[in-house]
């Protein structure tokens, strides 16, 4: 099952989750790779070549993840990206999407539209 980004996930309890304090704990997906192509460390076994990223804000920290060791909690409905420079944003809706918006000020007249008062 492939975890979108933005997504609250919780680590399923194994031994090796357990062992590295990860067992249980909640984090945010931040990403997804192919590990024998990034070399990644995954924590489980990758049988199917896919790793999930997950962050941790109590640990400051983020770690890969087979995909079989995460359980979605929530898909973040509500949660906002911006990128500095970028006059957009994107807001994840109730079905997983990103929804993306313009953020110029309505009042900032464009170059193009010169002839336009």
């Amino acid at each position: 099952m492939f975890e979108s980004f933005g997504n609250k996930v919780k680590i399923k309890t194994t031994s090796e989750t357990e062992k590295l304090g990860l067992a249980g704990k909640t984090g945010d997906v931040f990403g997804q790779t192919t590990p024998s192509i990034t070399e990644v460390e995954v924590i489980g076994k990758t049988e199917k070549d896919f790793a999930i990223n997950a962050y941790f804000e109590d640990l400051k920290d983020s770690y890969w993840f087979d995909e079989e060791l995460i359980e979605t909690i929530d898909i973040g409905t509500g949660s906002v990206i911006t990128l500095d420079g970028v006059d957009k944003k994107w807001t994840k809706d109730s079905n997983g999407n990103w929804i993306e918006e313009n953020t110029i000020p309505s009042t900032v007249k464009k170059w193009w539209k010169f002839w336009k008062k």
